[in-house]
């Protein structure tokens, strides 16, 4: 190879390391930097559908919230007195059927009662409260009126029954028979719609379960406003009713 061709080749090279550094914005410099596109991302496909499924179910368990309420001039004499009333709940409870295992403490707590003083412009504490409630889970529904007398009884004027819930203990089974009309509800919802836009469903290729409703309905406060027990007939008329246990699912089919 002459001399001559192997300045041009030389001379070429150059130029082209050149050019290829000067494509590269140096750190610092105000020139824009050339970015590829990376590859398009895979967007979701296909047909959409949310199914529900509801049951109606007769609820097999009550739970009761109640405690005992007691106000003294000394915290001493409060928690004696609410003690005291407590241990008459619970023993009630347990006469009554409830298990141990299905009496829990969900609050006990000591406040100051206090008094505005106007002429001293200051608050005084005048007494202490004492509150303990706990709650009680009734597998017997047919016994739950009577419960509900018993513990008042019992209690005496420091009773405090603030609530009565009903739930299914174990929804495992409704859940399943939910759950099936979810999926039903669904597939015939991907139908109705390819019929409409005219187009051919292929394969699930995703199902989800969504949520998953739980009934616990709760009825009306059995105390007045204030905190002071209702009259308390002889066995007390409880109607447990009926509760919606729900299902939702997502499923997303191909389309052909």
């Amino acid at each position: 190879m002459s001399k001559l061709k192997l300045a041009l080749i030389s001379t070429a090279a150059v130029v082209l390391m050149a050019g290829l550094i000067g494509c590269a914005a140096p750190a610092g410099s105000s020139q824009t930097p050339v970015v590829v596109p990376a590859p398009y991302s895979q967007q979701q496909t296909g047909l959409w559908v949310t199914g529900e499924g509801k049951i109606m179910a007769a609820p097999d368990v009550a739970i009761l919230t109640l405690g005992v309420e007691a106000q003294a001039k000394t915290v001493a004499e409060a928690q004696a007195q609410a003690t005291e009333a407590m241990n008459k709940v619970v023993a009630s409870l347990k006469a009554s059927g409830i298990q141990e295992k299905d009496i829990q403490t969900q609050r006990f707590s000591i406040q100051p009662v206090t008094v505005w003083n106007k002429e001293g412009n200051r608050s005084e504490i005048i007494g202490y409260m004492v509150t303990n409630v706990v709650t009680a889970k009734v597998r017997d529904l047919a016994k739950t009126g009577a419960i509900v007398d018993a513990v008042a009884t019992a209690g005496g004027d420091l009773t405090r029954v603030q609530s009565i819930a009903f739930t299914i203990d174990d929804p495992t089974q409704v859940q399943k028979q939910a759950r099936d009309k979810a999926v039903a509800d669904a597939v015939a919802k991907a139908q109705q719609m390819a019929s409409a836009a005219g187009i051919q469903l292929g394969k699930p290729t995703y199902i989800s379960t969504g949520s998953v409703y739980i009934p616990y309905r709760e009825s009306d406060m059995v105390l007045k406003a204030g905190g002071m027990p209702a009259p308390m007939p002889a066995d007390v008329p409880i109607s447990p009713g009926e509760l919606s246990v729900t299902v939702s699912i997502q499923m997303v089919y191909e389309i052909r």
